[in-house]
């Protein structure tokens, strides 16, 4: 098995076009230059991701808000963390949201990092910034 080196695609599933810009801001300006797909729904996202797409089956990064007009990001990461090919995808959620129950909630579902909003920069830099130090160290096999 030969194991070849793909970009890593970062799916943002963002409803706030606001926000949505911002953190695009911030992932460029952390020095992460990977193309970054936009959806402002979870369906549309899930579709996507569990297509035959092919960027759905290279290296994923999710950046993933709770609040989303047709579905919770909670029931979103459940989706995710429950698919075969999906469920190491690393997961960073973004939510206005600090409830400690909320925030463990998506901790034992499997998301890597959890960020309030607003963003405060120098976290999310940092996070981002680890996230592709591991992303760029990221090996795929081929299929």
């Amino acid at each position: 098995m030969t194991v070849k080196q793909s970009p890593v695609l970062i799916v943002m599933i963002e409803d706030d076009e606001g926000h949505a810009r911002l953190i695009e801001k911030n992932v460029r300006r952390a020095g992460v230059n990977n193309e970054i797909r936009h959806f402002a729904d979870g369906t549309s996202a899930l579709a996507f991701l569990t297509s035959e797409h092919d960027g759905a089956h290279g290296p994923l990064l999710i950046l993933l808000d709770l609040n989303l007009p047709d579905m919770t990001g909670i029931d979103i990461l459940g989706i995710l963390k429950g698919h075969e090919r999906l469920r190491r995808a690393p997961v960073v959620v973004l939510t206005t949201t600090d409830d400690k129950v909320e925030i463990q909630r998506c901790y034992d579902l499997g998301c890597n990092v959890y960020i309030t909003k607003p963003v405060d920069y120098d976290t999310f830099a940092t996070a981002i910034r680890q996230l592709g130090l591991f992303l760029s160290v990221m090996q795929v096999p081929e299929a």
